[in-house]
C-alpha cells in the first residue's frame, strides 16, 4: 500500500470525532481560567486534541488545537511553518481558521503551501526521498485565536517491515510553557496484534512517582488522557516529564529471534576472499592480530563512506558486505557487518549491537521494542574483556584497547535468544590526559611549561582539534586556559591575555596512532607571574578547575540517575617561586586520598623553601550510572577535592617576616 507524498485538503478521518465550527466558537469563549492565565501573560491554548491512530498499514498523527496568539514570536512561527515528511507520508489539512473577535474565518484561501525537496542533510552523508512542506498563512493578527485541524499520515512501504510489524510510540505529556482550557489524547489500536502500554513518573499528590502496571489494548482498544483547566506541574528541572510508552506486545528474546536470521542470512553468504582478495592480502602481511583488527577497524571508519540512508533505516535487513565494500559505502548497519565479515576472516568474536545514545537512560524503562533503537556499532570481546566500536566514525586510531572508549550503558546483541544488556562499567588502563606543568619565577617574569599527554578520545579528539584550528587560536585557547588555572581572573581580568602570556609557542611533539598517544608541548613567557590578592599579598597558584566535577556537584534531581562517565586523569605540577613560602601553609601542605566505589583520588605533596611540587592521580570508573541513593556520598568526596585539593598554591612570605629571615642567615 502506498500513497502519494505531500499534502492533500480533506476532512478530518471518521476516528478523529472533529468538531464543528459552532463549537469550536464556543469552546474559544474566554472562561475564568483562560482570562487569569492570558492576563498573567501566558499563552493560552483553548482546546488540544491530539490522536494517534495505529493499524497493520499505516500510523496517523492527528492534532486539532486552538491557541492565542498574544505574542509577537507566536504569530510569526504560526504565519509560516515547515515539516518534514517521510517518504510515503502525507500531510492531510483538514482546516485553518481563525476566531477574531468572536468571528470564525476561515484562512484556508489565505494559505499557500509549497512541496519543496527536503536537501537540508544531503551534503552530510544523509541519503532520503523526504519532502519539505512549507504553509504560509497571510493576515494573522495579534489577539488572533488560530485553530488548525491536520493529520500526517505514515504509510509503510515493504521495507519497512519493521515499523510494520511493531508500532513504537511515545506519549510525553504537554509542555509547561502552555496552559490547557481542554486537552485530550488518545491512542487507538487498530492492529491485530495486542498493544502493551506503561506509564512512568506520573505522580501522587505528594509529588512521588507512582511504579504502574503493563496494560494492554487489544484490537479496537481506545487509551485517553482528558483533563480541564490544565497546566502540566511537572518540575522540568528536578523531575522528568511524565511519559506512557507504547509497543506491540512482546520480549526481547522474541525480537532478537525476529531480527538475528536477517544479519544471519547476509553473514553466512559473505566470503571477503571472494570479494576482497586485495583486502585479504593486506590483512595476511601484518604481523599480529593486534595490528591486523587495527587496520580493520580503520579500514572501515575510514575508507567506507558513511550514507545515512534515512529511508532504509526502518528496515534492518543489512546491505551485503560485498556491495558495501564495492561501492565504498553504507549506513552503519552495513559498516558494521563489513565490519565483522573481516573480523570473522580474523577468528575474532564479535557480534553486531542495537544502541540508541540519546535514548540510552531511557531503554531500561521502555518495553521491549527494536523502534527503541536507532544505531548499530559492532562489540568485540578479545582477552575476556569487551570492546564496542562505532564503524560510522572517522580519523580514530590505536590498537583495540587504546582505541576511542563509547559512552553508553544498554545494548542489544544481534544473536539467538538475546535480551537487553547493561554494559560493565570499567576503568582505564592508563591516564586519558597525563600533564606535567612547571612554572619557575624569576623577578618580574616567569616561564610556563606544559607537556600534555592525551590518550583514548582525548587523543582522537585533540588531534582533529589541532587540525582544524590555526595556531593563534590554539595558543590563546591554552593561554585562556592558564588565565584561570593561575587565578589571574582575579587579580588581572580586564588586561588582555597576549599581553600576560608572552612569546607563547605550541606544537605537537609525538603522534603515535598505534598508542594512541597524542603529546603537546606549550611554552611561554609570563609577565608579573604571581598572583596578588587586594592586601598585597603574593601567591603562585596552579588549580585546574576541570578535576572538580562541577556538573555532578551542580547535579539536583528527583528522578534521574547521574551517568559517571570521566575521563582519568594524572598531573604533576611543580612551583618555582624566587622568594621564600610559607611551608607551613595549611592549604599548601595538605593531601589527599580517596578510594570509593566510584574513583580513586591522591594528591601527593613535596614542600620547600621556595618551591612546591604535587602529583594528583584520578582514576574514575566510567560508562555507570550512579543511583539518587549514592549520589550525596559521591558528592561529599567531590567536594573534599574542591577543598583546595585540584593543585596546587603556595603563599609568598611577606616582605617585612622575608628580611627578617634574610637577616637570620647574613
Amino acid at each position: 500500500m502506498e500513497i502519494e507524498q505531500g499534502y492533500k485538503i480533506q476532512a478530518a478521518p471518521q476516528w478523529a470525532d472533529t468538531l464543528t465550527d459552532e463549537q469550536l466558537i464556543k469552546l474559544c469563549e474566554d472562561s475564568p481560567f483562560a482570562t487569569e492565565q492570558i492576563e498573567e501573560g501566558r499563552d493560552f491554548c483553548y482546546l488540544l486534541n491530539k490522536y494517534y491512530y495505529v493499524d497493520d498499514q499505516q500510523n496517523a498523527d492527528y492534532a486539532l488545537m486552538a491557541y492565542t496568539l498574544t505574542q509577537p514570536e507566536n504569530l510569526e512561527r504560526a504565519s509560516m511553518n515547515d515539516m518534514v515528511l517521510e517518504e510515503n507520508e502525507c500531510y492531510e489539512i483538514h482546516r485553518i481558521a481563525v476566531i477574531r473577535e468572536g468571528e470564525y474565518i476561515d484562512k484556508l484561501p489565505d494559505t499557500n503551501i509549497k512541496v519543496l525537496d527536503n536537501e537540508n542533510n544531503s551534503n552530510g552523508g544523509i541519503l532520503s526521498k523526504s519532502k519539505k512542506i512549507n504553509v504560509s498563512i497571510r493576515d494573522l493578527r495579534l489577539y488572533d485565536i488560530l485553530i488548525l485541524e491536520d493529520t500526517r499520515t505514515k504509510v509503510f512501504s515493504e521495507k519497512e517491515f519493521v515499523r510494520r510489524d511493531f508500532v513504537k510510540h511515545i506519549y510525553l505529556t504537554p509542555d509547561t510553557y502552555w496552559a490547557y482550557g481542554k486537552y485530550h489524547y488518545k491512542f487507538i489500536n487498530n492492529r491485530e496484534k495486542k498493544v502493551a502500554y506503561k506509564r512512568f513518573f506520573f505522580r501522587d499528590s505528594e509529588g512521588n512517582a507512582i511504579e504502574q502496571p503493563v496494560e494492554y489494548l487489544e484490537k479496537g482498544g481506545v487509551f485517553e488522557i482528558e483533563h480541564t483547566n490544565y497546566i502540566n506541574p511537572v518540575d522540568p528541572n528536578r523531575e522528568i516529564f511524565p511519559f506512557i510508552d507504547f509497543a506491540t506486545e512482546s520480549t526481547w528474546k522474541e525480537l532478537s529471534n525476529y531480527i538475528y536470521p536477517l544479519y544471519e542470512d547476509v553473514l553466512k553468504q559473505s566470503d571477503l576472499r571472494a570479494f576482497a582478495p586485495e583486502l585479504v592480502e593486506k590483512l595476511d602481511q601484518l604481523p599480529s592480530l593486534d595490528e591486523q583488527m587495527q587496520f580493520a577497524i580503520e579500514y572501515v571508519q575510514n575508507n567506507i563512506y558513511y550514507t545515512y540512508n534515512a529511508d532504509e533505516m526502518n528496515g534492518h535487513k543489512p546491505q551485503e558486505p560485498a556491495i558495501t565494500f564495492q561501492n565504498k559505502q553504507g549506513d552503519c548497519k552495513a559498516k558494521c557487518v563489513l565490519l565483522k565479515t573481516i573480523l570473522d576472516y580474523l577468528e575474532v568474536d564479535s557480534s553486531i549491537v542495537l544502541v540508541n545514545y540519546n535514548a540510552d537512560f531511557y531503554l531500561k524503562y521502555y518495553l521491549p521494542s527494536l523502534l527503541s533503537f536507532n544505531h548499530v556499532i559492532v562489540k568485540i570481546n578479545h582477552h575476556a574483556k569487551d570492546y564496542f566500536i562505532d564503524a560510522t566514525s572517522r580519523n580514530e586510531f590505536g590498537r583495540l584497547e587504546k582505541r576511542t572508549v563509547l559512552s553508553f550503558c544498554h545494548y542489544m546483541e544481534i544473536k539467538e535468544n538475546a535480551s537487553l544488556q547493561v554494559r560493565a562499567a570499567t576503568f582505564f588502563d592508563l591516564p586519558c590526559i597525563d600533564e606535567h606543568v612547571k612554572v619557575v619565577v624569576n623577578g618580574d617574569k616567569g616561564k610556563i611549561s606544559l607537556n600534555t599527554t592525551y590518550r583514548y578520545n582525548r587523543a582522537n579528539n585533540m588531534r582533529n582539534y589541532f587540525k582544524q584550528t590555526n595556531k593563534k587560536e590554539l595558543i590563546d585557547g591554552w593561554n585562556r586556559f592558564l588565565f584561570y588555572n593561575l587565578n589571574y581572573i582575579n587579580d588581572r581580568s580586564e588586561q588582555d591575555i597576549r599581553e600576560i602570556f608572552k612569546d607563547a609557542s605550541i606544537k605537537i611533539e609525538k603522534d603515535d596512532k598505534e598508542e594512541n598517544e597524542l603529546t603537546i608541548a606549550y611554552e611561554a613567557t609570563i609577565l608579573k607571574p604571581y598572583f596578588t590578592n587586594k592586601e598585597g599579598r603574593e601567591f603562585l597558584m596552579y588549580f585546574d578547575h576541570s578535576v572538580l566535577k562541577k556538573d555532578l556537584l551542580d547535579f539536583r534531581h528527583k528522578d534521574s540517575s547521574y551517568w559517571h562517565n570521566y575521563d582519568s586523569e594524572h598531573y604533576i605540577i611543580e612551583l618555582y617561586a624566587d622568594k621564600p613560602i610559607d611551608t607551613k601553609e595549611k592549604y599548601t601542605t595538605q593531601e589527599l586520598d580517596i578510594c570509593n566505589d566510584f574513583f580513586a583520588y591522591t594528591s601527593k605533596k613535596t614542600i620547600g623553601k621556595t618551591f612546591g611540587k604535587v602529583e594528583i592521580s584520578y582514576n574514575p570508573l566510567t560508562n555507570i550510572e550512579i543511583t539518587l541513593s549514592r549520589i550525596q556520598e559521591l558528592k561529599d568526596d567531590y567536594n573534599r577535592i574542591g577543598d583546595s585539593n585540584f593543585g596546587l598554591g603556595i603563599d609568598i612570605l611577606p616582605k617585612g617576616l622575608w628580611g627578617k629571615i634574610k637577616s637570620w642567615f647574613s
